[in-house]
């Protein structure tokens, strides 16, 4: 038999389990014939109605719980597009033959995402084993060890889960006060003198893993000037961005009197001594002179800033790359780079969290920037980033920050 003969649909409705498809919006697509005989409901019950219409949480238990834990792992699929496995739960059925009585029940489910060619969760498989029988066993010494067994823990999962909603909810609060800091340390989109820029910074998808990137546009003296960075903190949440503040505004203070980008970094990097959390840290920064079409650079472990020509050519600033800011711990001169450029080109800096992927090399996500911002040169530089941060960025978002700043020359 090949494949396309095998009857799927037949095969769901005989899996030995309770299994249940459901949409995005939480309605049930399809039930299998185990899931509706141990539920005690019809398909015409189940299907095409919202989950929570068909399985509200028991109205006489002021504790119960089931409805929020399901709701929560369904959100947790949907936003990560990854299974996951609930603790064992309590959720009562209402019988359908009698409105108003509700039966104990004990549910040990697990949620994983069905992901369309567009990478997007188009189901959720709903798979529950239901484990009542043994949560409730009787009869005998065995019997009521296993029970009380069994109950323990059912109250030690119901403890665990409730403990883990606590700190979900710390580490959203987390966020949003580091979110809030960043927001508040990092200059707005504007522009530049009379160029225009553009600038965005997108969190990382996980409640922690946020406000290790920033960047910075500042006026340089002595001609038509300027100075763009961006750089990276090793860590996440507050502690990550307060370090990313005290980086930020002293690369700012540094190129403002520095003779040049190395110099700027060479000041930035003996301040990361001792500053705590800024182990590791990378940053590039370029001084753009519009009045001699030049970009000079300078790089501190950091992914390479991109020079795209106003012909389509792409060239990666990599000639004056070297350890990250404080990888040395006496001062040494750091290395400094220029090019030139023709009006109409377009500068390019961003944080890995455009480029890196888990098991990528990086040159595959250096290419695919390049190929990308060579395929969209001829747009603005705002609908350019969005382009950018559209093909680059995983649909359902990444796991590390990400920074991007882009220039008109």
């Amino acid at each position: 038999m090949n494949q396309a003969e095998i009857d799927y649909a037949a095969v769901f409705q005989c899996l030995p389990g309770m299994v249940a498809l459901l949409t995005p919006d939480l309605v049930y697509a399809d039930a299998n014939e185990e899931f509706l005989r141990n539920a005690g409901r019809t398909r015409e019950q189940v299907v095409g109605r919202y989950l929570f219409d068909v399985f509200p949480d028991n109205p006489n238990d002021e504790g119960a719980s089931g409805m929020r834990n399901l709701a929560a792992s369904l959100q947790r699929v949907l936003d990560a597009c990854e299974r996951d496995t609930m603790a064992l739960q309590r959720y009562d059925v209402e019988d359908p033959e009698h409105p108003g009585q509700w039966e104990e029940r004990y549910w040990s489910p697990v949620n994983a995402p069905v992901i369309g060619p567009d990478g997007k969760v188009v189901l959720v498989v709903h798979r529950v084993e239901e484990v009542t029988e043994l949560i409730k066993a009787r009869g005998g010494p065995s019997g009521t060890r296993a029970r009380v067994l069994e109950a323990e823990l059912y109250t030690r999962a119901r403890e665990l889960q409730e403990l883990n909603e606590r700190l979900r909810q710390a580490h959203a609060r987390e966020r949003e006060v580091a979110l809030a800091l960043q927001e508040a340390m990092l200059p707005a989109r504007r522009q530049v003198g009379h160029h225009a820029a553009a600038v965005r910074y997108r969190p990382a998808v996980g409640a922690l893993n946020v406000c290790g990137d920033w960047y910075d546009l500042v006026d340089l003296v002595g001609g038509d000037r300027i100075g763009v960075a961006v750089g990276d903190v090793v860590g996440h949440g507050l502690a990550a961005a307060g370090v990313m503040g005290q980086l930020r505004s002293a690369l700012s203070a540094a190129s403002r009197v520095a003779a040049g980008p190395g110099e700027a970094l060479n000041v930035l990097g003996r301040y990361a001594h001792v500053v705590d959390g800024a182990e590791s840290a990378t940053a590039v920064t370029t001084f753009i002179d519009f009045d001699t079409h030049t970009i000079a650079y300078s790089s501190a472990g950091h992914p390479p800033p991109v020079l795209v020509h106003a012909d389509g050519r792409v060239e990666f600033l990599d000639q004056a790359t070297d350890p990250p800011l404080d990888a040395r711990p006496d001062p040494f001169p750091r290395p400094e780079a220029r090019t030139s450029y023709e009006p109409g080109a377009t500068l390019v800096l961003y944080t890995d969290g455009l480029v890196e992927r888990r098991h990528e090399d990086i040159d595959t996500g250096l290419a695919r920037l390049a190929d990308s911002l060579r395929s969209h040169r001829g747009e603005a530089p705002e609908r350019l980033a969005d382009s950018v941060l559209l093909e680059l960025l995983p649909p359902g978002g990444a796991t590390d920050d990400t920074a991007l700043v882009i220039v008109r020359l």
